[in-house]
């Protein structure tokens, strides 16, 4: 759902650039208190199997794909404000090295796939948490929905986005309903991924889950007339001793498993176009699409330039986007932890 240049005009481009610099802000803010010396690793990483999942297209319909947006997945693991950070990095590698999305619709792309599908995912999430029983089976559950929910909210966001701005005279209301018919089919799917993926995290190092936290409801006592919480026998969410996976072979493994997906599984994924690419090339939205402006680029469509033999070329650019991706994620996401610890520290008066 990469919206490409030329799709939308240069001042509504301009006006979501705006509101998604001020979500990269918040976010920033919002991370540091988000963070901590177990999560900032993961954060990274989530960036990275984002990366590596999206470039696993699925068939939904005849002639059309779909792939994981992601906002919903990040939000659950790793915190909502961590979240439009880590879709971001991938929108941003994407653009980039890739041609994947326009760099002048990166705030457009940033606001609809990193922010709205967030914060749409993450309200739903937290409702249903909120009248399901408190159980980690209730946390799967609630991650299906919420991502379920997130890709037609992105649908409509980018359906308001092109009625203000697009570029092409098409009936807004075709555009809707065509979008919005074959992105619900995209939405199961990005349903059934994060899901499986916050499931098997669970099952493993639920302490690591952002969404997972404080599960277990605290036994209250009356003292003195008020209600108090009574001290924890256990941690609100223990890890089974069978269960028990340290952090550094949690990380290892998925970024194997990131590695392997991008690398090898990826030749196998379909070769239709995604959602939005075939709405626009049956409705007439592209008309006025302009070339990428790093269309020469040697990781260009996914494929390092040179190497003629298919596999081999989408194998190493996947490899290439993956390692990318976990090395700046991993940074900014340390960084910011760093400035936390830093904040924390206490400030040496004396003389």
């Amino acid at each position: 759902m990469h919206v490409p240049d030329g799709f939308i005009d240069a001042p509504t481009s301009a006006v979501t650039g705006v509101v998604a610099a001020g979500a990269l802000a918040v976010s920033l803010r919002g991370a540091r208190r988000e963070l901590d010396e177990r999560t900032a690793p993961l954060a990274g990483l989530v960036a990275a199997f984002i990366f590596a999942v999206q470039m696993l297209n699925f068939p939904v319909a005849a002639g059309t794909s779909g792939h994981l947006l992601g906002g919903a997945l990040a939000a659950i693991l790793v915190g909502p404000y961590t979240a439009v950070l880590c879709v971001s990095v991938v929108l941003l590698m994407q653009g980039v090295l890739f041609a994947d999305g326009g760099l002048t619709a990166l705030g457009v792309n940033i606001t609809d796939m990193a922010l709205v599908t967030t914060v749409v995912s993450y309200a739903v999430f937290r409702g249903l948490l909120a009248v399901l029983p408190r159980k980690r089976r209730s946390v799967t559950v609630a991650s299906f929905v919420a991502a379920l929910v997130s890709v037609p909210a992105a649908v409509v966001a980018f359906t308001l986005i092109y009625a203000v701005g697009g570029t092409a005279d098409v009936p807004i209301g075709k555009v809707a309903t065509a979008m919005v018919g074959v992105h619900v089919l995209i939405g199961i799917g990005e349903a059934v991924i994060t899901a499986l993926t916050v499931g098997a995290v669970i099952a493993v190092r639920p302490d690591l889950v952002h969404g997972a936290r404080g599960l277990r409801q605290r036994l209250q006592l009356r003292v003195n007339g008020a209600l108090v919480d009574a001290p924890a026998a256990e941690p609100a969410t223990p890890v089974p001793a069978a269960a028990r996976t340290s952090r550094r072979t949690l990380w290892v493994t998925g970024l194997v498993t990131s590695l392997v997906l991008a690398g090898f599984v990826s030749f196998y994924a379909s070769a239709d176009p995604d959602g939005l690419e075939k709405v626009a090339h049956d409705k007439g939205i592209d008309k006025k699409e302009k070339e990428h402006a790093a269309a020469d680029s040697p990781l260009a469509d996914y494929g390092v330039k040179d190497i003629s033999d298919a596999r081999l070329s989408g194998g190493l650019a996947g490899v290439i986007g993956v390692g990318v991706t976990v090395v700046a994620g991993s940074a900014v996401f340390w960084a910011l932890r760093r400035r936390r610890t830093d904040d924390a520290s206490p400030v040496n008066t004396s003389v």
